[in-house]
């Protein structure tokens, strides 16, 4: 592992460059801690692999307990990002960044410039996106300072809030899902538990109830909670879902909520959502699989937005890209077919199928 800085002019003050990251499983490319004293920016930029492309995904602006929190969060989402793109089939490797701090007092567009020059520093290698904390308004004043952005509003040139598609692709992963469990894509009747419901997860309920679905939802942000509720006359507002009689479980708020005693007090039969890294970690899924619960990998169910800013670089519309995000019902279903067919889990089945495609252009 190499540590190497400079000074850069301007408002940027400085950059810390990890070159490879042997602490963990999957080495990184780059590592990238970014500074800036005037704004208060403090941001880490995680580049897992371009072997597919260049590493495209979202800045998530959050306000992390300490440095190490944020940097385990970046390294876990970007090494996502990139099997996320290698099962769509995209031409894109993985990437994510997080800014450190809390979005509601500490946003300005000074702090957003500075971070996308260190974004417009990596020469394209890292292309940024809109993630928890971040929204299509600020990818426009970043995309001020960096051409390696997408995600912006439609009139900046972008395709628009890419929460509705990511939801669309869960909600068709969810399909998918119950076809391969009960032998029918059809949710009208089930009922189902939407953690989050903020940007996917508000578009999420609205697929669901218009399904036919029975909805109850949980947030820890009450306005949010409010909104949905406010929206959506059927949902069943809570303040928690995973314990309650559910058929689908949908996590789509911050990850890391399936641990093996969370498994053990879930009714559901299917999982599948929104956030990103579900699992505390790889073992849990054993779990999942001791009580025959069916698990949509986060990042198969969860790629409609990658998929929408990947049309975006083609200058396409989030119109132009929906049959693509649709199609992650093949995905899924596939991947559930393998793995009942090999005998492992989805987890596995669907990871084989990314480092397949991953492997194959490396060599």
């Amino acid at each position: 592992m190499t540590l190497t800085s400079h000074d850069t002019a301007g408002d940027v003050d400085r950059t810390f460059v990890f070159d490879r990251l042997d602490f963990v499983d999957s080495p990184h490319e780059q590592v990238v801690f970014c500074q800036d004293a005037k704004s208060g920016l403090k941001a880490i930029i995680a580049i897992h692999s371009t072997v597919l492309g260049p590493a495209l995904g979202g800045t998530r602006f959050y306000p992390f307990t300490d440095e190490r929190v944020a940097l385990t969060d970046a390294l876990r989402l970007s090494k996502g990002m990139t099997y996320k793109a290698a099962a769509a089939g995209l031409q894109l490797g993985g990437g994510k960044a997080v800014i450190i701090g809390d979005p509601r007092t500490l946003k300005s567009e000074a702090l957003l410039a500075a971070y996308g020059h260190f974004v417009e520093t990596l020469g394209g290698r890292y292309i940024t996106a809109g993630d928890v904390g971040t929204t299509s308004d600020d990818m426009d004043v970043i995309g001020r300072y960096t051409h390696h952005v997408t995600g912006r509003n439609v009139a900046a040139g972008g395709s628009g809030d890419s929460a509705p598609l990511t939801a669309l692709g869960v909600f068709h992963s969810m399909r998918a899902a119950a076809a391969s469990t009960w032998g029918s894509a059809n949710l009208a009747g089930r009922h189902v538990g939407v953690e989050g419901t903020g940007k996917v997860g508000y578009h999420l309920i609205r697929l669901l109830t218009d399904a036919g679905a029975s909805v109850v939802a949980c947030d820890i942000n009450a306005d949010a909670l409010n909104r949905a509720t406010q929206d959506f006359p059927d949902l069943t507002p809570a303040t928690g879902v995973i314990a309650s009689p559910l058929d689908i479980y949908a996590p789509c708020a911050l990850g890391a909520t399936l641990s093996h005693q969370s498994v053990r007090d879930l009714s559901a039969t299917i999982v599948c959502g929104a956030a990103n890294n579900q699992l505390v970690d790889l073992t849990v899924e054993q779990s999942l699989s001791r009580r025959r619960i069916t698990w949509v990998p986060d990042f198969v169910a969860n790629a409609g937005g990658l998929i929408q800013m990947a049309g975006e670089l083609e200058h396409k519309s989030a119109a132009d890209v929906t049959p693509r995000v649709e199609k992650i019902f093949d995905t899924a279903k596939e991947i559930l077919e393998v793995a009942a067919l090999d005998r492992v889990s989805a987890g596995a089945a669907a990871n084989r199928v990314a480092e397949a495609r991953i492997d194959a252009a490396r060599h």
